[in-house]
């Protein structure tokens, strides 16, 4: 086993991971920016070094500088977190052939699938059924129109590199096509320096679901469930939910069962994810592969009570699964609000800021994955994700009925945050009913709120106020309840009562994180 891990990555993810190896006995090693030295990450990690200025491309996304503190640090392995250099199989291959043990997949898994039209091939030689559409890059506007034309508008047209929305266009007739695809390509460019741009049929309201599969390095694969990602903005993930509420267990195993084949086409290792869109009739087709850990992951965590990152690391660490596919069950419902810092009354636009004020939630069923604390400062550099709010319980009404509570327990002070818009989500009809697509949200923020649509720009600011200064006489008031942070009492997380079916015993430290 690593006696010491370096986290290649900021924020709630990096103090993920470190509360991980703490709990396996592993010291860590943080790597920040100028904006980041006094963030959480750093002040968890047993050892912080600087890497440069705020700029990610200055500091978090070099390579050079991340392998020269793991090598002066004596770190055995890196894990990247999500984002920055998760994905990046020049950093992986970089880590190899400096031997020091990149916790994930092969660079050769990572670039087979890190393109999406390269993923596309692979599925059609595995047989894997996807989205009616093209397996390679357009080679040109009259290609398109002809696939277009033959599988049907509405089409997308999808930048093969992409990801997080970038270089993707809706078309819905043929006189749009020419622009939307010179569009596709030039932000494709833009963002990922590869124009390549494919088409595929656009399903109607469909669903977007994902499977997590686990893979050592000795032929073992696995698949541990499936989460709900259908609530979306700008084809960014808001909220997730495990298990979907329209997946019945029939349909959980064929899932499962094409996700595993996927993995092994791809001769796939670690923790990945097989994303799946669903069509009104349930019929489900293959998507991409995140070939990462994904910052939902707690959701199936709760649900399977399997610690993935864990298993992320002994996996790298060369051992194999302690259990198989028929050792893995799923109970209960959980369900991940993203809390981010951007302002809801401005378009949601980012709200970098000192965090003057924090209360967290606690309480039976609640889990907190954060990365802010009081009197932080929240930089404008980096993705606004402040922390993860999980709910657990034993269906999903409860779920939804603790994890509302817990968000009317959640305040933050001194920037913005979207904390009101998961209160919006979670007592809408449509969501309680499990009526969900990846239009819902659009459809949801078009709606008038009622409660707030009869408040002046003046009684809003008020009742703002009165908010802030109620908080802070709570926590004047009531000592007891407030730590020593000013973070409302409680754990971080919430044991989920399924039990693992792990033979791996825990070792390490017992003290709490300093």
């Amino acid at each position: 086993m690593f006696k010491k891990i370096l986290i290649a990555n900021r924020g709630e993810i990096a103090v993920r991971v470190m509360r991980a190896c703490r709990e396996m006995g592993i010291s860590t090693v943080a790597v920040y920016s100028d904006v980041d030295r006094a963030a959480l990450h750093v002040r968890k990690s047993d050892e912080a070094y600087h890497i440069g200025p705020a700029p990610a491309a200055e500091s978090y996304l070099r390579i050079d500088k991340i392998l020269d503190v793991a090598k002066r640090s004596g770190a055995q392995a890196i894990h990247p977190g999500y984002g920055f250099l998760s994905e990046n199989a020049k950093f992986a291959q970089a880590c190899a052939d400096a031997g020091i043990k990149f916790i994930g997949p092969t660079p050769h898994s990572m670039n087979l699938m890190g393109s999406k039209t390269s993923a596309r091939q692979q599925m059609e030689k595995a047989g894997v059924l996807f989205v009616p559409g093209t397996s390679r890059g357009l080679a040109s506007a009259e290609e398109g129109e002809q696939v277009a034309e033959r599988i049907g508008y509405p089409v997308m047209l999808k930048a093969a590199a992409g990801g997080g929305g970038k270089g993707m266009r809706l078309v819905h007739t043929r006189q749009e096509f020419r622009s939307a695809l010179e569009s596709a390509q030039s932000e494709a460019q833009r963002s990922f320096g590869d124009s390549e741009v494919y088409i595929e049929k656009a399903i109607v309201n469909p669903r977007h679901i994902e499977m997590q599969v686990l893979a050592d390095e000795h032929g073992n694969t696995v698949w541990l469930g499936e989460r709900e990602c259908s609530i979306q903005r700008r084809h960014q993930k808001v909220l997730e939910e495990a298990p979907s509420p329209i997946v019945d267990p029939d349909m959980r195993r064929r899932m499962g069962e094409v996700a595993v084949k996927v993995a092994q086409a791809a001769n796939y290792t670690n923790a990945g994810t097989i994303e799946f869109l669903v069509d009104q009739q349930k019929n489900f087709y293959f998507l991409e592969m995140n070939t990462r850990l994904q910052v939902e992951h707690p959701v199936t965590e709760l649900t399977t009570g399997l610690d993935l990152v864990h298993l992320q690391i002994r996996i790298a660490a060369g051992e194999k699964l302690p259990f198989v596919q028929s050792d893995i069950s799923i109970r209960g419902h959980a369900i991940e609000c993203r809390i981010y810092a951007e302002d809801p009354d401005n378009n949601y636009f980012p709200s970098p800021g000192k965090i003057t004020v924090l209360l967290q939630p606690s309480g039976p069923g609640i889990r907190r994955d954060s990365g802010m604390y009081e009197g932080w400062n929240v930089p404008m550099d980096y993705d606004p994700l402040l922390a993860k709010l999980i709910g657990y319980a034993s269906d999903r009404r409860l779920a939804i009925m603790r994890l509302e509570r817990a968000l009317y327990e959640y305040f933050v002070a001194g920037i913005k945050t979207n904390i009101s818009l998961f209160q919006r989500i979670l007592g809408d009809a449509d969501f309680q009913a499990g009526k969900l697509d990846t239009g819902y949200l659009d459809r949801l923020l078009a709606k008038a709120n009622p409660a707030v649509a009869s408040l002046s720009p003046k009684e809003i600011k008020e009742l703002e106020r009165i908010a802030a200064i109620a908080a802070g006489m709570f926590a004047v008031l009531d000592p007891a309840s407030v730590n020593k942070n000013g973070n409302a009492a409680g754990s971080d997380s919430a044991a989920s009562p399924a039990s693992p079916p792990s033979k791996w015993k825990q070792k390490g430290r017992s003290e709490a994180l300093r």
